[in-house]
């Protein structure tokens, strides 16, 4: 799976076709309907076009009815099925289970920005190639830090400085 990232990955050429795509409508949305089918049936992918699959031991979090991006939501069952399907599988059990087998538990603790929900049902890789998608997620954990926004409010109200 982590091999597909690798054959993504962008490069002159692909950014060429990226822009290509995105000046013919027509051929960007067979495109986008082509890999819908690709990670569709391969990963469950919901087409959010901020894919998160290279981080997330390619199990497509939007799949989570929750669509938790950063990890169960803590109603897992002792089995490791989902709190609302209970005759599923947890997507976050499955994306542990696929990074483990591949080396790559810590990809599973990065940080997930939020969507932008403009995005849906655009092509990701299209996205990917033109660069739009490169601070999906953090490179850390987003524990190891002071964080601006709590910072800032404490500023704002005269709180004790930080």
């Amino acid at each position: 799976m982590y091999l597909l990232h690798h054959l993504l990955t962008p490069g002159t050429v692909k950014r060429w076709f990226a822009r290509f795509l995105e000046r013919h409508e027509r051929l960007c949305t067979a495109f986008t309907q082509a890999e819908k089918q690709v990670k569709g049936s391969a990963f469950g992918c919901r087409m959010c076009g901020q894919c998160a699959l290279p981080a997330t031991g390619y199990a497509c979090p939007m799949t989570c009815p929750k669509q938790l991006r950063n990890g169960p939501c803590g109603g897992v069952l002792a089995t490791g099925a989902c709190e609302v399907y209970p005759d599923t599988q947890c997507v976050w059990v499955t994306a542990y289970e696929r990074a483990e087998q591949e080396g790559r538990v810590s990809d599973l603790t990065l940080l997930q920005r939020p969507i932008d929900h403009r995005e849906w049902g655009k092509s990701s890789w299209v996205n990917y190639w033109q660069g739009r998608d490169a601070d999906l997620w953090t490179t850390d954990d987003g524990l190891t830090r002071t964080h601006l926004v709590l910072t800032d409010l404490r500023l704002v109200a005269g709180g004790p400085k930080a």
